[in-house]
């Protein structure tokens, strides 16, 4: 039987959206059946193997959307391959590396209801024509001159394709 993956994630300004996709043209290019969908579309796991789910963080949690996403089909997801995968601009910032471990910690309420079998921390981009909130965009344009990030794609792409290849072997078992 070929293995059939959902890749879904949840968005505010589409970077987590670029990274769901880049993991599923790189699983599929391994021989995998991928449907990359938002979790607002997903209603029915039964016809996949394997659950990628991913989220955009906002002040240091997954989006509502993807944690409802989570909490409705945990019995299913605890049953099936599960990887999560979040999109962060805590890790754009000029020492994010160094923020890693308090980054990980955010994927804590996923992991309390179902354990991933591995996990993917990516940075995201910073487009202040995307932020909707006003005061948002004002908090990131003074970060911006402080120098904490630059307003640019900050989305590593060979670490979301070595991620995305590793999670093959997972999926295998």
């Amino acid at each position: 039987m070929t293995e059939k993956v959902l890749v879904t994630y949840c968005t505010r300004t589409g970077s987590t959206k670029g990274v769901a996709e880049c993991i599923g043209t790189t699983i599929s290019g391994l021989g995998m059946v991928v449907d990359v969908a938002p979790v607002e579309e997903i209603t029915d796991l039964s016809q996949y193997n394997a659950v990628i789910a991913g989220s955009a963080i906002q002040a240091g949690k997954f989006l509502p959307e993807a944690m409802t996403f989570i909490e409705s089909h945990q019995h299913e997801l605890k049953k099936k391959h599960f990887a999560a995968f979040l999109v962060c601009m805590t890790l754009a910032m000029s020492k994010g590396n160094s923020y890693r471990g308090t980054v990980s910690t955010w994927l804590q309420p996923v992991r309390d209801i179902v354990t991933p079998a591995s996990e993917g921390l990516f940075a995201g981009t910073l487009d202040l024509k995307k932020i909707p909130s006003f005061s948002d965009r004002l908090k990131f344009r003074i970060s911006i001159l402080a120098g904490a990030w630059k307003e640019v794609d900050h989305r590593n792409w060979d670490s979301i394709i070595t991620w995305a290849k590793e999670l093959k072997v997972l999926l295998d078992k």
